[in-house]
């Protein structure tokens, strides 16, 4: 399974990682978000699509599932009842309730949607602190 990791010593906080994620989801609001770490440098933080996601654990009704091909842990918006299990269950606070509609979550999807399949705060990062890297579960 391939995750996204950065490079914190890379990353400049330009957040062309976040602008890339706009573009791709043509939305208003991200999916990944940039923060500033205890040593005062930006960080992206993205959905780490764990082995055992609680937030597929404590989804009732399957909105959030992990695939079985890709081991990415998806969200399905038509199935979603806006409870915001999947937000408190998730041990790294990376999942976000869409302040636009209120009813959705936010979440890296690793733009499995796009034609190209390769996140595009990957492709776009100018510094290339975020790679897509394979790990062994």
């Amino acid at each position: 399974m391939k995750r996204i990791k950065i490079d914190r010593n890379k990353c400049i906080g330009c957040l062309t990682c976040t602008s890339a994620c706009i573009v791709s989801h043509d939305s208003e609001e991200t999916r990944s978000r940039v923060v500033i770490d205890s040593s005062g440098k930006y960080a992206p933080i993205f959905c780490r699509h764990c082995e055992k996601p609680e937030c597929v654990f404590t989804c009732m009704t399957g909105a959030m599932h992990k695939d079985k091909e890709t081991g990415y842990v998806l969200y399905d918006s038509k199935r979603c009842a806006s409870c915001y299990m999947c937000i408190m269950a998730c041990p790294y606070g990376v999942l976000k309730a869409d302040q636009r509609t209120k009813k959705e979550i936010m979440k890296c999807d690793m733009c499995i949607s796009t034609k190209e399949g390769t996140p595009q705060c990957v492709k776009k990062c100018p510094m290339t602190a975020i790679t897509l890297e394979e790990v062994k579960e």
